[in-house]
């Protein structure tokens, strides 16, 4: 075997470039001060310097563009390009050029080539170009929890965590109710009466933080009287969820559906919450003062729901007085039939016998036809004060 024998050339080059927009430069700033002995030197050098911000030459940001000088990093929800070119650096016409560009990962092999056709000749100094696309990590890490109202209503939080390493620009975090709600975003307060986002005037997540979205879903109006449909919805909507990084990088992500976890157990629906269950009845208050008069009667509403989609109920309405709380009017009373997904309305008296926060507590309601007590306290709170206090 001839061991000097020369190696032989590839008739074809090929040329892999990652497309993707320029950094600013970045410089290491050297200074002192006047009185040591380079005196004025490394200022005035960092003066000519063309890289350096006028006026702010102490920054390590210039204004200047430069090309990525590795491969970098690639992220869910921004576009990876890459610049794929096979030329011919033969003086001979090369024929049946396939062009094939797969990602392997660690358990499957995927394609990214735009077209699987072979080329039928490439002649001398030619080339053949192709650009791929794909998306390969997750920048984002998302996680939500929902909390169940008595009311109804479905409070969400995400949870997003940027875990990549460096800073991006959080452009819009909004969530898709699915057909059955509405979404009233929590994450602003009203500051001399205009909207501002709880997070500041630039929204700006670091790497590794994390900032919880809170997000109430209410039942529409056409869907509210059905408590039996709404209990066993599982499918509340999903996350849409904007970003940008470097120079602008406009980043998207949105989550599949999300779900709570709903079982059916004994003809009726358990939503898994950390919410308490409220059974088959359902009391709620639609409306009571916020601040009352000591030992001065006032009144409440409250709205009794049937949440079981198959059987009528028979209450009776049975009011204990607490400690602070005395009910005024006839206890035990017949509130008469409740079909299945109806609701009726009912005007209470009550008052206090002490001061501050008290809480609303002590209604009882009975199903005469399985002898079943629905027990209900701390439905609300109330501010009492003397009348003195409250006239002044």
């Amino acid at each position: 075997m001839d061991v000097n024998q020369p190696k032989q050339e590839h008739l074809l080059a090929l040329k892999v470039m990652r497309l993707t927009k320029p950094t600013l430069f970045t410089n290491i700033p050297v200074t002192c001060e006047e009185r040591d002995l380079p005196g004025n030197l490394f200022n005035q050098l960092m003066k000519d310097d063309p890289s350096t911000v006028k006026g702010a030459e102490t920054l390590m940001l210039g204004e200047m563009l430069t090309l990525p000088q590795n491969f970098g990093n690639i992220f869910l929800g921004e576009t990876f390009s890459s610049y794929i070119s096979v030329h011919n650096d033969s003086n001979q016409v090369v024929k049946d050029i396939l062009v094939k560009a797969d990602l392997q990962t660690s358990s499957q092999r995927l394609n990214l080539s735009a077209s699987s056709a072979a080329v039928a000749e490439l002649k001398p100094d030619c080339c053949i170009d192709d650009v791929i696309h794909h998306e390969v990590l997750k920048p984002l890490d998302v996680k939500t929890k929902f909390y169940n109202a008595e009311t109804d209503e479905v409070f969400l939080e995400a949870q997003i965590q940027n875990i990549t390493t460096s800073p991006m620009f959080m452009e819009k975090v909004s969530l898709e109710p699915s057909m059955m709600y509405n979404v009233a975003e929590l994450n602003t307060v009203d500051t001399a009466g205009e909207s501002e986002s709880t997070f500041g005037a630039r929204t700006y997540l670091q790497p590794m933080d994390t900032r919880q979205y809170l997000y109430c879903l209410k039942p529409k109006q056409e869907f509210a009287e059905k408590a039996g449909v709404i209990k066993g919805v599982t499918v509340i909507g999903k996350l849409d969820i904007v970003w940008k990084t470097n120079l602008g990088e406009r980043g998207r992500l949105q989550t599949s559906q999300l779900q709570r976890m709903v079982t059916l157990l004994n003809q009726s629906w358990l939503v898994v919450t950390k919410a308490p269950g409220y059974g088959d009845v359902r009391l709620s208050l639609e409306t009571i003062p916020d601040t009352v008069n000591l030992e001065e009667p006032f009144d409440i509403t409250c709205k009794i729901t049937n949440c079981s989609s198959e059987r009528t109920m028979d209450l009776v309405l049975e009011m204990c007085n607490t400690n602070s709380i005395h009910w005024c009017g006839v206890s035990g009373r017949q509130l008469g039939k409740l079909h299945p997904s109806s609701s009726l309305h009912l005007a209470l008296t009550l008052l206090s016998s002490v001061q501050g926060l008290q809480s609303v507590s002590g209604l009882r309601l009975t199903d005469t036809f399985l002898k079943r007590t629905y027990e209900y306290d701390d439905i609300a709170q109330v501010c009492v004060v003397s009348s003195e206090i409250k006239q002044s």
